[in-house]
């Protein structure tokens, strides 16, 4: 007698790996014909999403990867409201706000006790630079529009060593890039040569608090100090944009006494990511202006269509409110007293890092003991083996460590970058440096792959592209081999 077969919601509830759902093959670009109970999309995504890295050995990036109980509680809980609808959501608008206020005072912009600060809240630091760019190049035209003056050619200068962010500012409106060139054992925007690069169409300088590179604070002083200078001279009214992304949450209690910020009289505008060391999970990053005159009144749009008079200066429309209020939390929840001790542990556990990588003996390390909690390191030798085959190599124990090239002019430089966040504890510290040193003698047993690269050049190019082989072209080629990796399940 056979069996009479289950209804789906019976197979799936006895078994949900025997179920049909789990078993058959789940259309990747097309919309599935037919639905699937709750559960078996949950263990399917599920399942899938094992294969990514485990976000906080992620090393290579900057951003939160871990928050308590009661903020995650927090989120959840207002992950449906869209923080435009300020008329409906008038609290969250309100936290908001009160958020921008405490980033102003902490970088001691020129607030009254009961004055409110400008600025808002961005998706992240990337659409905080575009706002900010927009602003300056809209002054910059107001000015040479006053004056009779053409505003056909804008630029700006940066480092070499600058965000992506920047160069997208720079292709999606129209601004000539003005890069200062890095050099090797010095890997910031030199603030003289930033200057020197400054004409009567230069619509800022963008100064990084916080290299992505090596974590180092460039010299806003410095720089604040020359172009003071220059405009004096000039009769021009060239300003300064800190790009503070990772150091604006540092730089305030670690070095409070480095001026870098709104107390430098060319400074107009600061960005800082909160998403970073401001401890929030991705998505939220702040700009704010020295004044209300430093963002011109016509980019401000005001709508009236969801209830009240909004203003609003953004890229986007719509988006979630948790992480605004997420940022809230932290600030009332850890305080200063809090953000500076987790700051100060952040720095000793790189400290730790930084002097296990020097006792190997086979390291030099690049980055500062002043600036963003990482250490940056180059080998010493690189004639056999690279920095590539050591990141590649520590992906087996999980570890995810990036390794690059300096931008011009310091190319022929290849370092590993380790990033040091809140929930990196001495016992990883420790762990990765044993892992290091593990590596190290694996890969010495090992033939040289570099001789390999060289000898494949050899023969499709002969003696002289051979001769020519540098840390870029290896850099090239490890880039390469990434990539193709990249569709494959390992």
């Amino acid at each position: 007698m056979a069996l009479a077969r289950n209804s789906d919601s019976e197979e799936h509830l006895h078994s949900t790996f025997a179920s049909r759902y789990v078993r058959a093959v789940i259309p990747r670009f097309k919309m599935p014909d037919n639905s699937m109970p709750k559960d078996a999309a949950y263990q399917v995504i599920s399942d899938e999403l094992m294969l990514d890295g485990n976000p906080r050995l992620n090393l290579a990036s900057f951003v939160t990867t871990w928050m308590e109980r009661e903020c995650d509680k927090l989120i959840m809980e207002s992950v449906n409201k869209n923080y435009v609808d300020m008329d409906e959501y008038p609290v969250t608008t309100e936290l908001q706000n009160r958020c921008v206020n405490m980033i102003a005072n902490l970088f001691h912009a020129p607030v009254g006790e009961d004055e409110a600060a400008i600025g808002c809240g961005t998706v992240g630091s990337s659409e905080a630079i575009m706002l900010a760019g927009l602003a300056f190049k809209r002054k910059w035209q107001q000015r040479r529009r006053a004056q009779g003056l053409p505003t056909d050619n804008p630029n700006i200068v940066t480092g070499a060593n600058v965000q992506v962010c920047w160069e997208k500012f720079a292709r999606y409106f129209e601004v000539e890039l003005k890069e200062v060139k890095l050099s090797e054992g010095y890997y910031v925007m030199d603030p003289a040569k930033a200057v020197e690069m400054v004409d009567e169409n230069t619509i800022c300088i963008a100064a990084i608090l916080g290299s992505t590179l090596t974590g180092e604070f460039e010299d806003v002083k410095t720089l604040n100090d020359l172009l003071a200078e220059k405009n004096a001279e000039t009769g021009w009214d060239v300003s300064i944009h800190v790009d503070s992304a990772s150091g604006g949450f540092i730089a305030p209690f670690l070095y409070p006494d480095l001026e870098w910020d709104f107390r430098l009289p060319w400074v107009k505008s600061i960005n800082v990511s909160g998403h970073k060391y401001g401890l929030v999970y991705a998505g939220v990053g702040w700009i704010v202006w020295r004044t209300k005159d430093d963002l011109p009144e016509d980019l401000v749009f005001h709508i009236n269509y969801l209830g009240a008079d909004q203003p609003t200066f953004t890229l986007n429309f719509s988006k979630g409110s948790s992480q605004i209020i997420a940022q809230y939390y932290q600030f009332i929840r850890l305080g200063f007293e809090g953000y500076n001790n987790i700051m100060e542990n952040c720095m000793d556990n790189a400290r730790r890092l930084r002097e296990g990588i020097e006792m190997t003996g086979k390291f030099n390390i690049v980055s500062k003991y002043i600036g963003v909690p990482l250490v940056a390191f180059s080998l010493k030798d690189s004639s056999k083996h690279t920095v590539f085959e050591i990141a590649e190599s520590l992906r087996k124990f999980g570890w995810i460590i990036p390794a690059y090239t300096m931008p011009a002019d310091a190319q022929h430089i290849a370092v590993l970058r380790v990033v040091i966040r809140e929930d990196f504890s001495r016992g990883l510290a420790d762990r990765l440096i044993t892992h290091i040193l593990q590596v190290l003698k694996e890969i010495e047993g090992l033939p040289s792959r570099i001789a390999h690269i060289a000898a494949a050049a050899k023969v499709s190019g002969g003696e002289e592209k051979t001769a020519k082989m540098s840390l870029e072209d290896i850099a090239k080629y490890w880039k390469r081999l990434v990539e193709n990796k990249r569709n494959i399940v390992c």
